[in-house]
């Protein structure tokens, strides 16, 4: 199973999430990435593991949509 690390990351626009890990998707058998926002409400995501992987144009050039910043405990 393809999988990202869980932890802390920095979406290309600028605020933090934690990703809690990959799930497969019992009828498509598509990967997905569970997060939950570090801001605001704090809501819970979804994404694709394709798009949460995926570059994303910022000022002209093409960076990760999610940039790894750091591993965390079960604490969050």
């Amino acid at each position: 199973m393809e999988a990202i690390k869980k932890g802390i990351y920095r979406h290309f626009k600028g605020k933090d999430y934690v990703v809690y890990g990959t799930f497969r998707h019992s009828e498509t058998k598509e990967m997905y990435v569970a997060y939950r926002a570090l801001h605001g409400k704090q809501d819970n995501w979804i994404r694709p593991l394709y798009m949460f992987t995926s570059l994303a144009e910022k000022n002209g050039e093409f960076i990760p949509r999610f940039e790894f910043i750091k591993e965390v405990g079960d604490e969050t």
